[in-house]
């Protein structure tokens, strides 16, 4: 009788802790993460940046690597002025050689190195830029050293590097093929690309490296969690925070990078926040997921989703009232002072 009693009782713990995680990828905390960003095209990968670096004070993310996966050596620079600025001088940083250049946008990134110029407000730790690793070399280097499924790649930006470690053979680091490597190290990847709206759209990070997109999403052997186009559009993130909530400091690199984007003031959609959150806030999330399935890009760029029970890729979608839920936790977050200047 006992035998039984507390076997009712583990099914029932196992039904409630399923019910309330609907996670298909529940990891638990801290998570290991590896950020792959295109920063400089939007401010929203500066805000996604931001929100890890929270996350590491909070200690719900160890951030093991940040890869570049735009064409740009601003960007690498820019995204070493935030790590030391927020207290983490010591994150790898990857860079990207023949990437996606992209020159019809303002680069803040570049905005912000040439702000930053003579005056030294955000100092720097890298030495030489030259000499940091390619993207899917570190990646290498990282994974080889993690345990196994105990990774979660965020992606938010081209797919350059994943195409590139996908691809890439034994060397110095691990004897295992690019692909071997990922199934081994990597329980899942989260990543912003693709629409599946009303009014279609071959998205950015998808047509700028339609043929990357492809290859990743035909071929990667872990899971994928897609956070499309819609669901950032529909968590808009007010300027307004960015005037009146970073008073207690005269220079911010993310208020300034705000402001050397876009006219301010200006609202924006949260896309590349959305990848970040899913994976850290496991418990309470306000992002709503799909069945299992499969993903596919079409020779256009277009992004096409159907259910497989199977399947090992999954879909985010966001009600109306839990994206006015999810902007304030978006607001209150970033908005929060950094662990180095709290003390």
């Amino acid at each position: 009788m006992r035998t039984l009693f507390f076997t009712m009782l583990l099914l029932c713990v196992q039904f409630q802790s399923a019910v309330s995680n609907p996670h298909p990828f529940y990891m638990g905390e801290p998570i290991s993460v590896i950020f792959d960003t295109d920063m400089g095209n939007d401010i929203d990968d500066a805000m996604a940046l931001d929100m890890l670096y929270k996350y590491m004070d909070k200690r719900k993310v160890n951030l093991l690597a940040i890869m570049n996966n735009k064409q740009s050596d601003y960007s690498t620079r820019f995204i070493d002025m935030m790590s030391t600025w927020y207290g983490y001088p010591k994150i790898p940083i990857g860079r990207i050689q023949n990437g996606v250049f992209i020159n019809d946008y303002v680069d803040y990134s570049k905005n912000m190195v040439d702000y930053n110029g003579d005056k030294k407000i955000y100092r720097s730790s890298v030495k030489n830029y030259d000499k940091l690793l390619e993207s899917h070399e570190l990646y290498r280097k990282v994974l080889a050293k993690q345990k196994d499924s105990s990774v979660v790649i965020i992606s938010v930006g081209f797919s350059t590097n994943l195409k590139r470690l996908l691809e890439s053979g034994p060397d110095r680091y691990s004897s295992l093929s690019g692909k071997e490597l990922v199934a081994k190290k990597v329980k899942y990847i989260s990543i912003m690309a693709g629409s599946f709206g009303e009014q279609k759209r071959a998205e950015f990070n998808v047509i700028n490296d339609r043929p990357a997109a492809q290859y990743v999403t035909a071929h990667w052997p872990t899971g994928i969690v897609l956070s499309p186009f819609e669901v950032g559009k529909s968590v808009v993130y007010p300027s307004a925070t960015i005037s009146t909530d970073f008073n207690w400091t005269a220079n911010h690199p993310l208020v300034d990078a705000y402001k050397r984007y876009r006219p301010f003031p200006y609202d924006r959609p949260t896309w590349d926040l959305t990848s970040v959150y899913y994976p850290v806030e496991q418990r309470d999330n306000l992002l709503d997921v799909s069945k299992p399935g499969v993903l596919t890009v079409d020779d256009k760029g277009f992004t096409h989703f159907e259910e497989r029970g199977n399947g090992k890729h999954y879909v985010l979608s966001v009600s109306s009232d839990n994206a006015k839920r999810l902007k304030d936790y978006f607001v209150n977050l970033i908005k929060e002072k950094p662990k180095k200047y709290s003390k």
